[in-house]
């Protein structure tokens, strides 16, 4: 309970809610746009320049680098099955931005498995920052592949489809061209690279991460009264019964699965409940920035209120301590 207060009471969740408050009273707060899409593009840098460091300060053998495949892996695979279970409820572009929101992960949920890690005396492995990071951009890249192969079924006529086509924009969309050509720089450049750039990379970060969640606050009160309106005909009146039972099954199902293959890897404790962490997240931070920038057809107040509302405190009020008790128990 004590974990869940003290993030419940963190800066970046306030600014959220301020947002949203704004937009009830009907004030005219308001983010520019091209201030917003700044916010979106330094935050991809700086979670992807910190994950390529970590990576490049990790001592990788072949039961870590068994760890960080399996990982992206699951990153991977996650949108593949969220996407065509809430497809037939929901616009293509909103079953896209949710499945690749629940295959990416929640850096506050991870580092506060971390603290609470910490605070139990157990042990854990740093080289899980780095799949904390490379588990970003493959279900920010999956999402964008399953719309732009799912899009057409929205329109009346099919347009032709390509798969080099589409991988190729997917993989050099901003958004995830961004986040992996900075992993890749933090990779090469190692410590000594993030010696140059940490002032901007970590000490600014939580201020401009409140920025945009702010804005995301505003953006998603803004739309939340479509979260009522997805979908249509016979659906009409479920999506939020179905969103909300959704926030709460994926993780779980997503917790299951990642119990499963720490158990296989052979896990430490500690290295175990991270990993179940980092698959039972959302992500409320690169995810909602890449989809801002790639998909701005699906509605924050659906997906954002999805990842930040309802799994993100669902996680650390109940979740870390289930997770961690079923560890335990089967490890």
């Amino acid at each position: 309970m004590s974990v869940f207060l003290s993030n419940l009471g963190s800066p970046p969740l306030l600014f959220f809610f301020l947002g949203v408050i704004a937009v009830v009273v009907r004030s005219d707060l308001e983010i520019p746009a091209q201030a917003a899409k700044f916010l979106s593009l330094y935050l991809l840098f700086a979670i992807g320049f910190k994950g390529g460091v970590a990576l490049a300060e990790s001592n990788i053998d072949g039961g870590v680098l068994l760890t960080l495949l399996v990982a992206v892996a699951m990153s991977a695979l996650v949108p593949v099955y969220t996407f065509f279970l809430l497809k037939k409820r929901l616009s293509t572009a909103d079953a896209a931005a949710i499945a690749a929101t629940y295959g990416s992960v929640s850096a506050v949920t991870f580092v506060t498995a971390a603290g609470y890690l910490d605070m139990q005396g157990v042990a854990w492995s740093g080289y899980l920052v780095a799949a904390m990071a490379l588990m970003e951009s493959p279900a920010i890249i999956m999402g964008i592949v399953l719309y732009k192969r799912y899009a057409s079924s929205d329109v009346a006529v099919a347009s032709p489809f390509s798969w080099r086509q589409l991988l190729s924009e997917s993989l050099f969309n901003a958004s995830v061209f961004l986040i992996l050509g900075s992993m890749l720089i933090g990779w090469i450049t190692g410590p000594a690279g993030m010696s140059q750039v940490e002032p901007l990379v970590k000490g600014l970060f939580l201020g401009l991460l409140c920025l945009f969640l702010l804005d995301m606050g505003i953006v998603a009160a803004r739309r939340f009264r479509d979260f009522r309106q997805v979908g249509a005909g016979r659906h009409k009146g479920q999506p939020v019964s179905l969103m909300v039972g959704a926030a709460l099954a994926i993780p779980v199902f997503n917790a299951l699965l990642g119990l499963g293959a720490a158990a296989l890897l052979g896990l430490s404790e500690g290295d175990a409940l991270l990993l179940i962490v980092l698959v039972a997240s959302g992500s409320y931070i690169a995810v909602p920035a890449a989809m801002r920038l790639a998909l701005p057809e699906a509605n924050p107040g659906t997906y954002l209120t999805m990842s930040l509302a309802i799994t993100f405190p669902f996680n650390l009020l109940l979740g870390i301590p289930a997770y961690h008790a079923l560890t335990r128990w089967l490890l």
